[in-house]
């Protein structure tokens, strides 16, 4: 069963069936664990753009004037539920007071999605902001403000730093000069404004020195009279804080980073510093342009390494959240939920057990209908191969063999158009080979005959044992033993052992010789044997074998050819190879018979009286030698006219 094909089928079948379902639930799991991270890609997406919404919403107004408008419309953007609260749980805003029958902070989460609070942004939500989702930001300006190592103080909360509208159309209408400037130039340049109104410029490329010095846009960056005073303040603040902290104050100077926020650098030292103070970027001490995120008052390093520095940041970031502080909204809770007022399900994609069951289900039955499937194809594929197999078991054993239908196309036809072409094949040869038997038999019967039948006579002294009686019996032990030289050497071709002693060989030279050996039994026939030859064909044979191939094919058209006919040998080279015809102008062959002449024992003359002699084996010697050596053998016949047998060499 093992070795059974039916049984291999259907292994291989089963194989194929559970690695397929094993891959098809494997890319199920993948294709879904992919979506699902993909939702909550989205969901971290949608949470930073509420959390960025509401965060510059309270950087740009008291009491959190509008966030109901605001979270009723990120609601349906988002789909989501959204609350704000106070620290006391008290409702600010929520989404659901617009549904019917909802409640306003009912059924909230015992715990807060997050904080919103301008002066203490959350650097988590606010690293996953965009330059789409952070409104105001000028994409990439991020929250580091020049305040301290690490700035939470949302960059949109500019306070008493915002330009009033005559400020605003001043620097509005110089920015519009420098570009226009700028594109004249053929730089593209283009005014933004910032959060606390001013306008920046943002360009395509590193041209920043013609833009300052060529088109006047270092004068953008100058302090307007609102944004000195709202300086002095926080230096006033910052001042004092670091007296009473015992150190001195720094002076502090002002420059707009890229995102167009206020940036606060010192232009002093302050008293201990073992450091030299951290002087502004030459932009900014130029009034030029900072790139964002700009350095701090201080940096990391200083704040890591020098005490006074980082009191110096405290101090600065302490003024600028108690001067910020009226202008912005009070900390608030914010709650991000499903539309019901639960918590998104943070565990995952998990399977149901009724759905396990119906993936179960269907894999079991995907399994038992492609082994049905391939058991139903395996038994029609195996019954054709049981006929063969019987079939091949009847020639075993001898009997007779009837073709094995082939009933569709496909490789088991194939196979069984083979075997039926191999029985045809081997019955014809086993009727040759009884053939071949008889007439053996009968070659060798007939000398054996005549040997015995004149020895009898003699022994009864019926004739008289003189040399006519002698030389009879050589003639036929001779023919004998001729017959028995065929049948060896017919054998030792089909062995592939038949000997051949190659030399170089003059095919005319050859012919000539096997003329003169036949010279004498063509004469007593009255047939004239001639041999000529055109050029000088020279090979590499056996010359002894190549002699008898020849001798062969003239005594055959001797014997075959009238009295008064002629049998001419003819070599030549044709096309690179030496050609040898033997040519008669016998009775010829018919084109019936004319495919079979190189047959073993087979005559032209069927009958056991035929009146030529012959064995039938001196064609087949001739096709073998010359196959032997590399050559072919051809015959052309037209009957009543002739034959002629042509033998091609190569000459090598």
């Amino acid at each position: 069963m093992r070795k059974s094909l039916l049984t291999r089928l259907l292994a291989v079948s089963a194989l194929v069936s559970v690695l397929s379902i094993a891959a098809t639930a494997w890319l199920a799991a993948q294709t879904t664990s992919g979506a699902i991270r993909q939702e909550q890609g989205q969901v971290l997406a949608d949470d930073a753009r509420i959390y960025d919404r509401l965060l510059g919403l309270a950087a740009g107004t008291p009491n959190w004037r509008g966030a109901g408008r605001t979270v009723r419309e990120l609601s349906q953007e988002t789909g989501r539920r959204i609350a704000l609260t106070t620290q006391d749980r008290e409702v600010i805003a929520d989404s659901a007071a617009g549904d019917k029958g909802g409640v306003p902070g009912a059924r909230l989460p015992a715990r807060a999605s997050a904080v919103v609070d301008p002066l203490a942004v959350n650097s988590t939500l606010a690293a996953g902001r965009d330059a789409d989702t952070a409104v105001g930001l000028g994409g990439d300006a991020g929250i580091d403000t020049g305040t301290g190592a690490v700035d939470r103080i949302d960059p949109r909360a500019v306070g008493p730093f915002r330009l009033p509208a005559n400020e605003r159309a001043d620097l509005r209408a110089l920015a519009e000069k420098v570009v226009g400037c700028a594109q004249d130039a053929g730089t593209t340049v283009k005014s933004v404004e910032g959060p606390s109104g001013r306008p920046y410029l943002e360009m395509a490329g590193e041209n920043s020195d013609f833009m300052e010095y060529r088109c006047g846009a270092i004068a953008l960056n100058e302090p307007t009279a609102t944004e000195r005073k709202a300086l002095d303040k926080v230096s006033k603040l910052a001042g004092a804080c670091m007296r009473r902290k015992g150190t001195k104050p720094v002076k502090l100077g002002l420059t707009m980073s890229r995102g167009g926020s206020p940036w606060l650098y010192a232009t002093g030292p302050s008293r201990g510093s073992v450091k030299s103070p951290v002087e502004p970027p030459k932009e900014a001490a130029a009034g030029g342009v900072v790139p964002a995120p700009a350095p701090s008052v201080t940096g990391p390093d200083s704040a890591a390494h020098d005490p006074v520095a980082a009191l110096t940041a405290n101090c600065v970031d302490s003024a600028r959240r108690e001067q910020l502080g009226p202008y912005v909204s009070s900390p608030a809770l914010l709650f991000i939920t499903s539309p019901d007022g639960s918590r998104p399900s943070a565990s995952g994609f998990r399977l149901s057990g009724a759905n396990t069951t119906r993936l179960v289900g269907l894999a079991a039955a995907v399994l038992a209908l492609t082994v049905a499937v391939t058991a139903f194809a395996a038994t029609r594929l195996t019954r054709p191969l049981r006929a063969l197999t019987m079939a091949t078991q009847r020639m075993k054993t001898g009997e007779a063999t009837e073709p094995v239908p082939a009933r569709s196309a496909g490789e088991i036809s194939q196979l069984a158009a083979a075997f039926n072409d191999m029985a045809a094949h081997r019955k014809a040869l086993e009727e040759q080979r009884k053939a071949m038997v008889s007439d053996v038999a009968h070659e060798l019967r007939t000398p054996l005959s005549n040997i015995r039948g004149w020895l009898e006579a003699a022994e009864d002294g019926v004739v008289a044992t003189d040399p006519e009686l002698v030389t009879s019996l050589l003639e036929e032990a001779l023919l004998l033993q001729h017959i028995v030289n065929d049948l060896q050497d017919l054998a030792a071709a089909d062995a592939g052992t038949l000997r051949l002693h190659r030399e170089p060989a003059c095919a005319a030279d050859l012919a000539e010789q096997v003329v003169a050996a036949h010279q004498a039994r063509a004469d007593a026939a009255g047939v004239r044997l001639l041999a000529c030859a055109e050029g000088d064909p020279w090979l590499t044979a056996d010359p002894l074998r190549l002699r008898q191939a020849i001798g062969n094919l003239v005594s055959n058209a001797v014997r075959h050819t009238p009295a008064g006919g002629s049998v001419t040998v003819t070599s030549r080279v044709v096309s690179g190879r030496v050609a040898i015809e033997v040519a008669d102008t016998g009775t010829g062959i018919s084109a019936a018979d004319l495919p079979h002449v190189f047959d073993r024992f087979w005559r032209a003359d069927k009958s056991r009286t035929r009146a030529t002699g012959g064995s039938g084996l001196g064609l087949a010697i001739v096709r073998d030698l010359v196959r032997a050596h590399g050559g072919t053998v051809s015959a052309a016949s037209t009957p009543g006219r002739g034959t002629t047998f042509t033998l091609h060499f190569p000459i090598t």
